[in-house]
């Protein structure tokens, strides 16, 4: 049963604990109150001022699972904190760990300082949480698949277009890459596992994936220098910097280029390609 007075009054408190610099929003010279707005917070969850301000005021209807997550990370909530929502909200806690798409605090104040690098977080299956403005000006919005696609290896080998992004004598690696991480993500997460549901669509869809997993390779590394092919900018070689958060199997993915390159100017020019998009 839901706790209203009790939800509210969390939900109040995690409200006035953020500061607008926590989120990466801009303080603004007539802030009066500590804290962050209600329509912020809203913004910040992607839902209604007026939905999120009856939750703090005691009415409205009992908000959905769904909801409750994108609060939780609307308000950078542990994953103490998240369960505890979740309960007062008359809901079971989601899993946490390899399943869970919670992003951890942490995570997302280094993520929220990113908006002028091409940067993204991403699960153990290489579902992309988070995008910052340059990163899908770089690789597309990944954010917007759903079902198996969310996952970078199933699109690697069920969606030919995703490999124009990727330098041409590049693919026999990645293909061997992901059939290699993807073995050993079943190997951890056991037979029911998503891994191992992937595992299986991958196999009756796609013969290069049954001939890469068949030689059982284990191990095969991301290379540290990444080299796209952009449709509007071309080739670019980009550093990529992983941050990873253990408790919940979760990466931040980092796109650089060395200064004085031509792929870093390139990536200045995708700054403004990424800006008028969005414009």
């Amino acid at each position: 049963m839901i706790d209203r007075a009790g939800l509210a009054e969390f939900l109040r408190s995690r409200r006035a604990a953020l500061q607008p610099e926590d989120v990466g929003l801009p303080r603004g010279p007539r802030r009066r109150t500590d804290g962050l707005r209600r329509e912020e917070v809203a913004s910040l969850c992607h839902m209604s001022t007026d939905y999120y301000s009856r939750l703090e005021r005691e009415r409205g209807p009992q908000p959905s699972s769904q909801m409750l997550g994108s609060i939780a990370q609307g308000l950078h909530l542990s994953l103490d904190e998240r369960d505890h929502l979740f309960r007062l909200a008359g809901h079971n806690p989601p899993a946490r760990g390899g399943v869970s798409e919670h992003i951890s605090p942490g995570l997302l104040r280094i993520f929220d300082r990113l908006n002028d690098t091409p940067a993204e977080i991403v699960t153990e299956l290489g579902e992309t949480l988070r995008q910052t403005p340059m990163g899908v000006a770089l690789t597309g919005d990944t954010t917007r698949y759903t079902g198996p696609e969310r996952s970078s290896g199933y699109r690697w080998f069920t969606m030919p277009a995703v490999r124009e992004r990727h330098a041409p004598d590049e693919h026999a690696f990645l293909t061997r890459m992901y059939a290699s991480g993807l073995r050993q993500l079943v190997t951890l997460r056991g037979p029911g596992s998503r891994a191992a549901h992937l595992a299986d669509l991958l196999l009756a869809s796609s013969e290069e994936f049954r001939g890469a997993w068949d030689q059982h390779e284990i191990g095969i590394r991301p290379h540290e220098v990444k080299r796209f092919v952009h449709p509007e900018v071309g080739a670019l070689e980009l550093t990529c910097q992983r941050l990873v958060d253990p408790g919940q199997a979760h990466s931040l993915m980092v796109y650089t280029a060395i200064p004085g390159t031509e792929s870093h100017e390139k990536l200045q020019m995708l700054s403004v390609i990424g800006a008028q998009a969005l414009r």
